[in-house]
């Protein structure tokens, strides 16, 4: 979780967790093969997680191509109406 919460690269990771392959590794088993969503449920059934996804802006990247290149995204609708 310590990735997620950081956005470090999996290359990054601090040396503690161990290599950043076998990190790797894990999580995609485990996502694959349900170990999260177990997890997630039982934790819920203990009434100790009351959520299923949490998202916080300071995490939240845009893609390159969505900032808009100079002006308005609306500029046609900016000017004024031609008479």
């Amino acid at each position: 979780m310590f990735k997620f919460r950081t956005g470090v690269p999996w290359r990054d990771l601090p040396e503690r967790f161990g290599p950043w392959q076998t990190v790797h590794g894990r999580f995609a088993r485990w996502a694959a093969d349900g170990t999260f969503d177990r997890l997630l449920a039982a934790a819920q059934q203990r009434a100790e997680v009351d959520w299923l996804v949490a998202l916080d802006s300071t995490i939240v990247r845009a893609h390159q191509h969505t900032a808009a290149k100079g002006g308005s995204r609306n500029e046609a609708s900016d000017a004024p109406a031609a008479g």
